[in-house]
């Protein structure tokens, strides 16, 4: 599929971009250096809000599940596109380079794996053989503003 087609395929799929996400703290959501653009890390946010709260666990409750945090991820890589696009448009996307996936893990949970597929899985659908990136799926204790899952993202951009 040729980049030029981001955008129709973002609409074949019934996906759209969110609004670009406010800054919490004192940085850019998306910086371009070069060839590449590298997002700040991204929460799972709607219309101003997260969309879960908690750390990820099987069935402690007042948790957030595997399988909200894998939907909250996926919220995160739409939020990291819409960072992407604002700053030089969703058509100039090369490729997807790496993906970093923090999850706010409960005791004992190794599933961040799993979790981190929500991003991956939806950057397969939008770019197919260009979204095949290299990634990393960690467990912390806290992330900001008591969000579940962060995102960032590298991709590779036309000059």
């Amino acid at each position: 599929m040729a980049s030029a087609s981001w955008s129709s395929r973002l609409s074949e799929l019934g996906v759209t971009l969110p609004p670009v996400v406010p800054p919490l703290a004192a940085y850019q959501p998306a910086v371009r250096s070069g060839d590449h653009v590298y997002t700040s890390g991204q929460l799972p946010m709607v219309g101003g809000e997260l969309m879960s709260r908690g750390k990820v666990a099987e069935g402690a409750e007042g948790n957030v599940t595997p399988e909200e945090a894998k939907a909250a991820a996926r919220q995160a890589a739409l939020n990291a596109l819409a960072a992407i696009d604002d700053l030089v448009g969703i058509d100039s996307i090369v490729r997807i380079v790496k993906v970093v996936g923090f999850v706010a893990s409960g005791t004992g949970f190794s599933g961040q794996p799993g979790v981190v597929n929500g991003a991956s899985e939806l950057l397969g659908e939008i770019f197919g053989d260009a979204g095949r990136h290299a990634r990393s799926a960690v467990g912390v204790s806290e992330l900001p503003i008591g969000a579940p899952v962060e995102i960032e993202l590298i991709v590779e951009v036309a000059s």
